[in-house]
C-alpha cells in the first residue's frame, strides 16, 4: 500500500475496494443504498448504464443470484465476468429494443445509473451535462423499467436538480434524494432514488 496516501484520489474506499476485489470505490455508494432501501433482490433483472468498470454490475450479481441477470451499458469496457452478467457496450443514446431481445428481458425490475459525462471543472457545465444523461436515464425507464419497478441514478448537484426530481415525480409514486457516505468531500454528486413506477 506504499504511496497511497500521496495519491489524493486513493482514499479509504478505494483501498477497500480493491482489498475486496471491485473494479472502484463506487461500490460502497450503491452498497449504502442497498442497506439503506434494499432495493436490489434475488432474481432481479437489472440494468445497469455507465456500467464500466463494472462495480455496481459485479455487487448487483451477488445479490441477484442465479435466477437473476444484469445488464450493464457502457462506452467503456468493463473489467467483471460473470453468467449472470451480460455487457453492451454501447452509447446509452443509441441503446433500443433491439438490443436487448437476445436477452429474452422486455421489462427490467430496477434500473441503475452511475454515468457521469466527462468533467470540465466549471460546476454549471458538468451539472447541465449530468443532467442531460439524467433525463436520458429517465427515458430508457419509460421504456424499459417494469411497472411497479425502482431506479437509482447520480446526478450532479446544481439549479436543474428541483426541476429534474420533478420530472421523475411524474413517473413514480416517491423520489428522494440521497447523498451516500462514500461520496468524496467537496464532490457534488447525489442519487435520485425512485420508487415505484406508475
Amino acid at each position: 500500500m506504499k504511496g497511497f496516501k500521496k495519491n489524493p484520489w486513493f482514499d479509504k474506499w478505494a483501498r477497500l475496494a480493491k482489498e475486496k476485489g471491485y473494479p472502484a470505490r463506487s461500490v460502497f455508494k450503491l452498497k449504502e443504498i442497498q442497506e439503506r432501501f434494499k432495493l436490489i433482490k434475488p432474481g432481479y433483472k437489472i440494468l445497469d448504464l455507465g456500467a464500466s468498470p463494472g462495480s455496481w454490475s459485479q455487487f448487483a450479481c451477488e445479490i441477484v443470484g442465479k435466477e437473476g441477470k444484469v445488464v450493464g451499458v457502457d462506452i467503456e469496457p468493463v473489467k467483471f465476468k460473470s453468467t449472470l452478467f451480460t455487457f453492451i457496450q454501447k452509447d446509452v443514446f443509441t441503446l433500443s429494443p433491439e438490443d436487448f431481445a437476445p436477452l429474452k428481458i422486455e421489462k427490467f425490475d430496477l434500473i441503475l445509473s452511475d454515468m457521469a459525462p466527462k468533467t470540465t471543472g466549471i460546476d454549471f457545465s458538468d451539472h447541465l451535462r449530468s443532467v442531460e444523461l439524467v433525463l436520458k436515464a429517465l427515458d430508457l425507464a419509460k421504456a424499459f423499467l417494469k411497472k411497479g419497478g425502482d431506479m437509482v441514478v447520480k446526478i450532479f448537484d446544481g439549479p436543474e436538480l428541483k426541476k429534474v426530481q420533478r420530472e421523475f415525480e411524474k413517473s413514480f409514486e416517491n423520489v428522494k434524494i440521497f447523498r451516500p457516505t462514500a461520496t468524496r468531500k467537496g464532490s457534488k454528486e447525489l442519487f435520485i432514488i425512485a420508487f415505484n413506477k406508475k
